[in-house]
């Protein structure tokens, strides 16, 4: 029998039209531009403006401009799943709202919630409905608003973070490319130290929660480059000895876009120079789910059919993993 790879066959992005530069955020906290650019590699970040706008709205222009360059419909799509922490509403899911907003109709999907991960969380996820036969087109988003979770006075997180949106399409392979294996891992005690202290139900919305800013990102910067440099670095370099991958075979590293250290130390671990990197975190900042979907959508041109890939990603939680993948199509 042959063996069934999920592939992917698209790719598309969207980011906000607004630029937010270290120069305006000089004017909004005690930081300077060359402090930012030093220790996180970030000129600018996107933001979604306008009254109304939501995970959904950048995710829609996403979505369809990748319909259009593959030339199908959304009553094609079977399933549509979302890695973010930034949903529209508490419930219902940002997937649920997203098949309404494109006209899904026969796709159902829900979100899943892993922060930095949950665009890798949300592909493998996906891979094993391609893999068993029961689904053909499965949509995988990576978006967030987090903007909308950002405390602008809090000079250690306000600078790190973006909004940004993308999109691929997995379909079934029956040659060697697509997602050849996968690690993924979680370690709950690290919530201690990369969360939203409240909106959740251990500590629901109040007066005082919004009047203390518990509504926006609290982290513990240290700590946490520290978890996610080794993790991310570690998991990169098992899933590459785990498949007999050396430097050579591997054509691109696709690390999550949080911090440039963080991805300088992975690629040094797996023995990659920076040609092999891709890196588009001067632009748009962190993120969050969606900034690996946004780098496959940077680099798509450059790809080659049967390219090996690692995609690695490390987040709050912690969640962290590494996914290895041939690459399915020329551009």
């Amino acid at each position: 029998m042959t063996k069934i790879r999920a592939a992917i066959t698209a790719v598309n992005g969207y980011v906000p039209d607004y630029i937010l530069t270290n120069k305006e955020l000089e004017k909004l906290v005690d930081t300077t531009e060359d402090w930012i650019l030093t220790r996180t590699g970030i000129e600018e970040r996107r933001i979604l403006k306008g009254e109304g706008k939501a995970t959904s709205d950048m995710c829609v222009e996403a979505i369809n401009k990748l319909l259009e360059k593959r030339g199908i419909s959304a009553m094609e799509i079977d399933m549509l799943i979302v890695g973010t922490v930034t949903p529209d509403m508490v419930f219902p899911s940002t997937a649920n709202i997203i098949c309404d907003k494109i006209g899904a109709k026969n796709a159902w999907g829900y979100d899943v919630s892993a922060a930095c991960s949950g665009f890798i969380y949300s592909l493998v996820t996906a891979s094993k409905f391609i893999e068993t036969g029961t689904h053909k087109k499965i949509l995988v988003v990576g978006a967030d608003k987090m903007s909308s979770i950002i405390d602008y006075q809090d000079r250690s997180t306000c600078i790190i973070f973006g909004d940004g949106a993308g999109v691929v399409l997995l379909e079934p392979s029956t040659d060697e490319n697509g997602i050849v294996d996968s690690i993924l891992r979680s370690d709950g005690s690290g919530r201690n130290y990369l969360h939203q202290k409240a909106g959740g139900s251990l500590k629901p919305a109040s007066h005082q929660t919004v009047d203390a800013r518990e509504h926006a990102v609290y982290q513990e910067g240290k700590t946490v480059y520290k978890f996610a440099v080794k993790n991310m670095a570690d998991v990169s370099a098992e899933i590459m000895e785990r498949n007999n991958l050396t430097s050579d075979d591997v054509a691109w590293l696709v690390a999550h876009q949080a911090n440039k250290r963080i991805i300088d130390a992975t690629a040094s671990r797996m023995g990659l120079g920076p040609e092999k990197v891709m890196l588009n975190i001067q632009r748009y900042g962190n993120t969050t789910a969606g900034t690996i979907p946004l780098c496959l959508w940077d680099y798509e041109k450059q790809l080659k059919k049967g390219d090996n890939l690692i995609i690695s990603a490390f987040g709050g939680g912690f969640t962290w993993g590494a996914i290895y993948l041939k690459w399915a199509y020329n551009s």
